[in-house]
C-alpha cells in the first residue's frame, strides 16, 4: 500500500517510467546484439557464403518469402524464377541449360543478385503507395527489376508502370520480349534506348556482336565530335544520347523504386540529380562498382538525411598485387520525405 502511495507522487513516478524506458531499451539492445552474433557465427562458419555479409534495418529473408511464388509450373524453353517471372535463357549464354526449370529462391543469390539486392528492392515495393508501383531501371539490361519488381507489386494488386533505359541494341530487344511474355500491356512500360546521365549530350557505347554475351560494358559520356567521328568510321561504338534522369521521370510525380546500375556511374549520376531524386524517389537500390563509389554515396546520403537500409560491401580478390573487384556492393536508400522513416 505504502508502494502504491509514494508511486502517487510525480516525481516518483517519473523516476518509474525512466527505469521502465531504459530497461526496455536495454532489452532491445541485447536482443540486437543476439542477432549480430548469429549472423557473425552464420559468417565465420566454414561453408558460409560472403553473400550472407549483409546488414539491414528490416528482415531482408522474411522479406523474400513472403513475395515468393509457390505452386510455379515449368514453362518449356524458359527458366522460370522465384517470383515467377520467365527467362528467356538466350539473354546469357550460362543460363542455356536452365530451358524448362524453376529456379529456388536465391539464398543466398542466382545467377542475378544476392539476398542484399533482392531484398532491397523488394523493400521498395512494399512500401510504395497500396494502388500503384513506379519504377525506373537505368542499366536496366534485359529488363530484369522491371520484370521482377513490376510483377511482385503486380502480384499485390498494384497498377504499375515500369520504365527502363538501356545502351544495347540486342539488350532492349530482349527487354521488350520479356515484358510481353510476362504479361506487361504496352502503356505499363517505357524503355529509352541510350545512356542513363544527369545531363543530356552524346555518349558512345561499345558494340557487341552477340547480345547477351557481355553486360559490363562501359559507356563514353560527352563524346567530342573526333570521337563521334572515329566511332563511326570504325563501327567499335554506337553513338547514343545520354539520357538524364528528368526524361526518364518524365511528368510522374513520384518513383517508387530507382535501381541504378551503369557500370560505375553511379555516384556522379546521383550527385547531378540530386534535387530531383529528394523530390520525387522514394527508394534507391544502387549497384556500387568500387570501393570509392561506395564512400561517395555514403558522404553524399548521409548529409541529406536518407535512411540506409541495406549494406552489403563490394567484394575484391586481393591476392594479386592489385586489388580485384569480384562482386558489386549493394546499398538501399529510403528517402525520409517520402516514405515513412
Amino acid at each position: 500500500m505504502l508502494k502504491e502511495m509514494a508511486l502517487q507522487i510525480p516525481a516518483l513516478q517519473r523516476l518509474r517510467d525512466s527505469r521502465d524506458n531504459l530497461k526496455t531499451a536495454f532489452d532491445q539492445q541485447v536482443e540486437r546484439v543476439g542477432e549480430l552474433e548469429a549472423q557473425l557465427a552464420t559468417l565465420r562458419s566454414a561453408n558460409a557464403s560472403p553473400f550472407y555479409a549483409y546488414f539491414a534495418n528490416f528482415d531482408a529473408i522474411e522479406t523474400m518469402h513472403r513475395h515468393e511464388v509457390h505452386g510455379l509450373q515449368p514453362t518449356p524453353g524458359f527458366q522460370t524464377n522465384w517470383l515467377g517471372v520467365l527467362v528467356d535463357p538466350k539473354i546469357n549464354p550460362f543460363l542455356s541449360a536452365t530451358a524448362g526449370q524453376l529456379e529456388p529462391a536465391p539464398f543466398p543469390a542466382n545467377w542475378h543478385a544476392d539476398i542484399a539486392e533482392w531484398a532491397a528492392a523488394l523493400q521498395a515495393v512494399d512500401n510504395s503507395p497500396r494502388d500503384s508501383f513506379t519504377m525506373i531501371e537505368l542499366g536496366c539490361g534485359w529488363g530484369c527489376w522491371m520484370n521482377n519488381m513490376g510483377s511482385a507489386a503486380r502480384r499485390t494488386g498494384r497498377k504499375v508502370h515500369v520504365i527502363g533505359v538501356e545502351g544495347d541494341e540486342g539488350h532492349i530487344l530482349f527487354a521488350h520480349e520479356a515484358l510481353a511474355r510476362n504479361g506487361f500491356q504496352p502503356d505499363e512500360y517505357t524503355i529509352h534506348r541510350g545512356i542513363a546521365a544527369a545531363t543530356a549530350g552524346v555518349a558512345l557505347f561499345p558494340k557487341q556482336e552477340h547480345a547477351g554475351h557481355s553486360w559490363g560494358l562501359e559507356p563514353v559520356f560527352g563524346a567530342t565530335s573526333t570521337q563521334q567521328a572515329q566511332a563511326a568510321a570504325d563501327g567499335s561504338h554506337d553513338i547514343l544520347p545520354m539520357i538524364p534522369l528528368a526524361e526518364a521521370v518524365g511528368q510522374h510525380d513520384r518513383i517508387d523504386l530507382l535501381h541504378i546500375d551503369i557500370q560505375g556511374g553511379e555516384a556522379d549520376l546521383v550527385a547531378g540529380c540530386l534535387p530531383l531524386i529528394e523530390e520525387k524517389v522514394a527508394y534507391m537500390v544502387i549497384g556500387t562498382h568500387s570501393k570509392h563509389i561506395e564512400a561517395q554515396l555514403f558522404d553524399l546520403m548521409c548529409g541529406t538525411g536518407w535512411r540506409m537500409e541495406m549494406e552489403r560491401p563490394a567484394f575484391y580478390d586481393v591476392k594479386s598485387s592489385r586489388p580485384l573487384l569480384m562482386v558489386d556492393g549493394v546499398q538501399g536508400w529510403r528517402n525520409p520525405s517520402l516514405m515513412n522513416a
